[in-house]
């Protein structure tokens, strides 16, 4: 059983940086993608970052390219993601959910995605 857990979230002004950390705390020894989604108010929830097992690579959505970073924890922990966000803006405000799963069909579809976290704040101040 994969259980999701977040931490790191919290109010920021614009052009902070902050870290969010996802681990699975449901023991698996199962390999899992694991992605970064976010939701903020009145709008749908909208991929972020991947970390893919299948070509040990990364993805990210255009709007967030060249400012945040996924990373895979130590290698002895198999299912855990950080998303280092720098330069962070206003726009950046919103809920952000971690998602597993072990053969995402689209990295980038939040329906691809079998197991979620509680989510965690990020707010960003102008």
């Amino acid at each position: 059983q994969v259980h999701l857990v977040e931490s790191g979230g919290g109010l920021v002004q614009a052009g902070d940086s902050l870290s969010l950390s996802c681990a699975d705390s449901g023991g698996t020894n199962r390999r899992y993608a694991m992605a970064w989604f976010r939701q903020a108010p009145g709008k749908e929830r909208e991929f972020v970052a991947a970390w893919l097992w299948s070509d040990s690579n990364t993805r990210y959505a255009p709007s967030v390219k060249g400012r945040f970073t996924i990373s895979r924890g130590n290698a002895d922990v198999t299912n855990r993601v950080h998303l280092q966000m720098n330069s962070l803006k206003p726009e950046d405000t919103a809920v952000y959910y971690c998602a597993a799963d072990e053969r995402p069909y689209e990295y980038y579809g939040r329906n691809s995605y079998d197991y979620w976290g509680q989510g965690t704040q990020v707010t960003v101040s102008s």
